[in-house]
This record gives structure tokens, C-alpha cells and sequence, in this order.
């Protein structure tokens, strides 16, 4: 019997490292340490030997289980890892497994909107302009007509570096570097993120996105102004949407005025969203001041502009009927899932 023994190990030692699957794995742990398996077979037949010799004997099958146990573990984890390797490096693939789906993504609601502005503008025949986030006090402050004691130049609401530059507070400081470089006509927008000191709240973010628009040419008018405010408005809002400027003062304006829209929630009757008043501000606006024009060599006696800036928050908000600003920035999926069939 103990020759026997030793035989049926090596034979369960070839039949495992012969195997080349997990199936193969299987079939051999079932043919020796399975209930019908011949190492069973032995123990039953323990009783045929002298009493004195079955403890010995008892102990040779254990150790010999142990032995095949542990081939079958180490055959198994190297016929895994072979599998593994295989499939990975593209050689075989298994039909039988099910796919992996990917998920579709979509475009930030403010990428959305900033598309769409950037549209409305192109088909107006506005160009696009850029310029850097991290500016001077001369195209920040300075070119754009602010006085030094202005209360936008303190630490209080405008984000300053060590070196002396800032963080722009509006991107009015294209319009000037536009203005530095190139001679009139000029017919621009210039989309971006601004930076200002604000504490987070509803309707603020420290980090906000605005669109300014320039044009100066010769004969331009406060009509011209207006008028693209409300085609904007129309566009943007829809055609029953009505558009309004009133009296208001920006430094680098003369005159100025605010842009308002007519309440998209309730129509213009008064509702929460409107206070009650059936208008929503949009945004500043106004005729170029002449200061400006010296300051950046234009002769305004030949020519005239005007310049407005729109929040891209404001818009998205009043599109989406989206309460709160911080629901933009807090990268909540359940929120951006909405916007994949918005994506342009």
C-alpha cells in the first residue's frame, strides 16, 4: 500500500503540471482529492493493516494530501497569471465574457453656454480675443480710466501677487491690449475667467467667467450699442425675451448703463426670481470713454466705441434655472448628467 502511495503522488504531481486551464485545475483536484479519489480509496482500506502500523501509514496519506494540495494552489495561481498575461497583451480574447461600456460625457453647462455666446457673436461679426489671467494695474486699472483711491483696487476685492501683477478682475484687459495692438475698426469679444475677492454666496464666486464685447469704428452710437444688446437678448433668450438699459456709471464708460432682460422665469409679471420687479439685470455697458482712447493713442474725435460684459454664470442660470452659483462649481454628477444632450 505505501508503494502504491508514493505512486499515486507522482502520478497526481505529472497530471498537474500538465494542466493548462482552470478546467484542467478542476478535473485533477477532483480525481485525487475528490470523494471517490483513489487517496479516499487508501484510508478505507487502513483497517487491512496491523494496528501498529495504521497511525504511521494515516499520517503518510495526510502529508501526501497536504503535497497535492499545494501543487494544485501553485498550479492554479500559474495557469491565472498565464491567462492574465495572455489576455492582456491582446493575444486571445474570451467571446464569452460580457462587453465594457463606456459611459458618454458631456460638456460643462458653462462650456455650453460659452459656446453658444461665442455663436451668437460669430454670426454678428465679432471676432474672438484672449488675453492672459495674471495682468498689471495698467490693463486692469490704469487704461480702463480707474482712479487710485477706486475701491476695486483694494486688497479687499482684487486678488494680488507677491511680484506686484494680479489676478484680472474682468476681462476689459483684452479690450485694451486689442486696442494697444490694433487699429480701428475693432469688433471683439473676449471670453474668459476673472478673479475677484469675493466670499462664495449664491449670486459670487472668487472665480467667475464674464464676456465683454468691444467695437470702435467711425459713427458708432449708443443705438448700435443697443441694438446688439437686444439682438444678443433675442438670440440668447428667445424673441419674446424684451431688453432695456438704464442709467448707471463705469469709469471707462461715458455714458454707461446697465442691460436688463425681461424676467425669463415669469415673462415680466413678477415672480420671486425677478423680485417681483419683471426684469433681470444682465450685466454693464456703455459708450467707450474718450480717456481711454487717449490713453491707448485713438483719436476720439475720429472715432467712437462702446463695450459691455455679460457674467457667463447670470446666463447659465437664467437658461438652466439654476438657483444657486455654487451648483456650478461643485462638480456634482448627478447635476452634470443632465447636460450630456446639451453638448454642442
Amino acid at each position: 500500500m505505501r508503494e502504491q502511495l508514493n505512486e499515486l503522488v507522482r502520478q497526481a504531481e505529472s497530471d498537474i503540471l500538465a494542466c493548462q486551464n482552470p478546467n484542467d485545475v478542476m478535473n485533477v483536484k477532483a480525481q485525487y482529492l475528490g470523494k471517490k479519489s483513489l487517496l479516499n480509496g487508501l484510508f478505507a482500506r487502513l483497517r487491512e493493516l496491523p494496528p501498529e502500523e495504521r497511525p504511521a501509514f494515516g499520517n503518510q496519506i495526510n502529508e501526501s494530501r497536504n503535497r497535492i494540495e499545494a501543487l494544485l494552489e501553485a498550479q492554479s495561481t500559474k495557469v491565472k497569471e498565464a491567462a492574465w498575461n495572455t489576455r492582456e497583451g491582446g493575444k486571445a480574447t474570451d467571446m464569452s465574457m460580457p462587453g465594457i461600456t463606456s459611459s458618454r460625457g458631456g460638456f460643462h453647462p458653462l462650456t455650453i453656454i460659452r459656446r453658444e455666446i461665442d455663436d451668437v457673436f460669430l454670426s454678428m461679426g465679432f471676432e474672438i480675443a484672449e488675453g492672459p489671467d495674471i495682468e498689471d494695474d495698467f490693463h486692469n486699472f490704469d487704461a480702463l480710466n480707474t482712479p487710485a483711491d477706486h475701491p476695486s483696487r483694494n486688497l479687499a476685492d482684487t486678488f494680488y501677487l507677491e511680484d506686484g501683477s494680479l489676478l484680472r478682475s474682468q476681462t476689459s484687459t483684452v479690450q485694451i491690449r486689442v486696442m494697444e495692438s490694433y487699429p480701428p475698426p475693432i469688433r471683439i469679444i473676449s471670453p474668459g475667467r476673472c478673479y475677484r475677492n469675493d466670499k462664495p454666496d449664491p449670486s459670487h464666486s472668487p472665480v467667475f467667467h464674464q464676456v465683454e464685447a468691444l467695437v470702435v469704428d467711425k459713427g458708432i452710437s449708443l443705438a448700435d450699442m443697443t441694438d446688439t444688446l437686444s439682438q444678443f437678448a433675442s438670440i440668447m433668450f428667445g424673441a419674446n425675451v424684451g431688453s432695456r438699459i438704464r442709467p448707471h456709471f463705469f469709469p471707462f464708460t461715458e455714458p454707461s448703463a446697465e442691460m436688463d432682460i425681461s424676467c425669463v422665469v415669469c415673462g415680466g409679471a413678477g415672480c420671486r426670481v425677478c423680485k417681483h420687479s419683471g426684469w433681470l439685470e444682465m450685466g454693464g455697458a456703455g459708450m467707450v470713454d474718450p480717456n481711454v482712447f487717449k490713453t491707448l493713442g485713438i483719436d476720439s474725435e475720429i472715432y467712437t466705441g462702446f463695450a459691455f460684459g455679460l457674467g457667463i454664470e447670470r446666463i447659465a442660470m437664467l437658461k438652466y434655472n439654476i438657483p444657486d452659483m455654487r451648483i456650478l462649481f461643485e462638480n456634482d454628477l448627478r447635476m452634470l448628467r443632465q447636460f450630456k444632450g446639451e453638448s454642442r
